[in-house]
């Protein structure tokens, strides 16, 4: 028979505990040894045997991006500069000729070959830097993408909120390239008209009529009548008596033509014969001659003005009468002041026999 012994749980003597470290005491630093450091070692250098082709290639792909990236950009602004001067000679080589003080003006060719060539190196330098910038990042292995995504939400915030601004400045490298007006040229921009006096990439200053100062906004700018560039046309409009003779008119005019063509500085204001066109209206009391020429950019008014002192001149030595000429000969021949009156009416006397005869019957007469 088994007798079974019941469990009898032992106590568990817990060895004593041994005084703890005071604060300042600190606790024992672990030396490494020398084959840990030879270890650690060894781990390094077989890092950086497998890993240095791979840095060594993204050093040399960085760096020959930036070589190349300094080299095309220093090209690309050298040969912008080298047109832009070569312009710029051009047109002081043709400012010293007889043509050149007519149709070019070297301040104004001046600036736009500034500023055309401060745009070409602003883009080219934007555009080779930046794309040096993606590069070398993607080079790191670097995702672009939201980097792209950013800038793209980022222009087109940018191009919400200074829309204005960029219209402007689009608008003005456009007149520049194109050279629709410069410096000196006058123009008709439809909110203000005069002398061009600043190009600007934003702004357009004019010199007014009455010496005021228009800055206009490019991008405001809709439509522009250059009044200086190829000629301009001067006409005059002679209005003469309807019973005149027109082939004594008409001689008058061709003389004063000629001699105001042939003498200084008139012939170089001209840039073709003055033309008597002939009638360009006919009226019950008037007829209308049409005289014009092409001349200078810019100086058709000072050759209207000298034209009509011209012609005045002439119809006064010519006895041609124009109309509203206070100074034209007046008829002289006697004119009778009763010419143009009735003969006087007989009933106009009371005591003459029509009136008598013409009077009502009294009423005496008739009573009896």
């Amino acid at each position: 028979m088994h007798l079974e012994v019941p469990a009898v749980s032992l106590p568990v003597v817990l060895p004593a505990a041994g005084p703890s470290p005071s604060p300042s005491e600190s606790p024992a630093l672990t030396v490494p040894t020398f084959q840990d450091a030879h270890e650690t070692a060894t781990n390094a250098a077989g890092w950086v045997e497998q890993n240095w082709s791979t840095w060594l290639a993204i050093g040399l792909k960085i760096l020959l991006i930036l070589v190349i990236a300094a080299v095309l950009r220093g090209v690309v602004r050298r040969t912008i500069t080298k047109i832009i001067d070569r312009m710029a000679r051009t047109a002081q080589a043709v400012d010293g000729t007889a043509l050149g003080g007519l149709l070019v003006n070297a301040e104004r060719r001046r600036q736009r070959s500034q500023a055309i060539g401060s745009v070409l190196r602003s883009v080219t330098s934007f555009l080779i830097l930046g794309t040096a910038a993606l590069m070398v990042l993607s080079a790191f292995e670097i995702n672009l993408a939201p980097l792209l995504a950013s800038a793209g939400v980022a222009g087109v915030a940018i191009g919400f909120g200074a829309r204005n601004l960029v219209t402007d400045f689009l608008s003005g490298v456009f007149m520049i390239m194109e050279d629709q007006y410069g410096v000196g040229d006058s123009i008709d921009a439809g909110v203000a008209a005069g002398e061009v006096i600043e190009v600007g990439l934003r702004v357009t200053k004019l010199r007014g009529a009455n010496g005021e100062i228009w800055y206009v906004r490019n991008g405001e700018i809709k439509r522009i009548g250059n009044l200086s560039q190829g000629w301009a046309t001067a006409g005059v409009d002679v209005t003469v008596k309807a019973d005149e003779d027109l082939d004594k008119v008409k001689a008058t005019l061709d003389e004063v033509a000629e001699r105001m063509s042939k003498e200084e500085p008139w012939n170089e204001l001209l840039w073709s014969p003055i033309e008597v066109l002939g009638l360009d209206s006919v009226l019950i009391d008037s007829m209308v001659v049409r005289v014009t020429a092409k001349t200078m950019p810019g100086k058709s008014v000072t050759v209207e003005r000298e034209l009509r002192w011209r012609v005045k001149r002439a119809f006064d030595a010519a006895h041609i009468r124009i109309v509203g000429d206070a100074t034209a000969p007046a008829d002289t021949s006697a004119v009778d002041p009763t010419a143009t009156m009735s003969a006087p009416s007989a009933f106009a006397n009371a005591t003459s026999p029509q009136s008598l005869a013409a009077s009502p019957i009294p009423p005496q007469s008739l009573s009896k």
